[in-house]
């Protein structure tokens, strides 16, 4: 009977909480963290982090809708770790900017960073100054209403070579310009205009250099 109380009660969120689970089953201290473990063991539920779970009821619902799918696990992303939105090489990868494959959800975040691993996957957080915190557009979620928060394009490329960590300029400059692989040509008017704007008002001598050696070879 609590199996079923439990299953009616979380199959309908995207996610869920020890607290969640504790109301769901009417237990808490040990006897929730007896059926927590008993619960992961048999696979109902799958933990990303430390309290923090979802059902594979729900994810289940997504099954041969890789679009759906990709956007729960962004979703997943934006609230694990609030306030964030999904950036760096997971959308770069997804726009072909860089050639890479990325199976890690890469997040920007105002908090310290963080790598949660769990089965189904690996959410990685970098820090950016609240300054620099935005760009990004609001998805949807299927019909649930939920909002999604990911960079654009060429914000995603900014925060990547802003916090990237590079030895000298000329190594930075090659690195954009070559080394790097990088799809300048992936973005549009509009998106190398933007970029070029934050670089100028970033206050990032780094980012003003790599914004200009662009200009020079004709890719901004």
């Amino acid at each position: 009977m609590q199996l079923i109380r439990l299953i009616t009660t979380v199959k309908q969120l995207p996610y869920f909480t020890k607290q969640n689970l504790g109301l769901a089953l009417g237990k808490e201290g040990e006897d929730l963290n007896y059926w927590i473990k008993k619960l992961t063991k048999e696979k109902l539920i799958t933990p990303l982090k430390k309290g923090f779970y979802v059902s594979s009821h729900y994810q289940d619902t997504m099954t041969g809708n890789p679009e759906q799918s990709e956007l729960y696990w962004m979703y997943l992303a934006n609230v694990l770790r609030l306030p964030s939105y999904v950036s760096l090489e997971y959308v770069l990868s997804k726009y072909n900017i860089i050639p890479e494959s990325v199976f890690s959800l890469t997040s920007v975040t105002l908090k310290s960073p963080r790598v949660y691993t769990s089965p189904k996957a690996t959410f990685i957080y970098r820090n950016i100054k609240r300054e620099l915190y935005g760009g990004y557009q609001l998805l949807v979620f299927g019909d649930t209403g939920l909002i999604i928060k990911m960079a654009y394009p060429y914000k995603a490329l900014f925060d990547f070579l802003y916090l990237k960590k590079f030895v000298s300029d000329e190594g930075t400059r090659k690195y954009v310009l070559k080394e790097g692989r990088i799809n300048w040509g992936a973005l549009g008017k509009q998106a190398k205009a933007d970029f070029s704007k934050l670089a100028a008002k970033s206050g990032s001598p780094k980012m003003e250099k790599i914004a200009a050696w662009l200009k020079k070879e004709r890719k901004l």
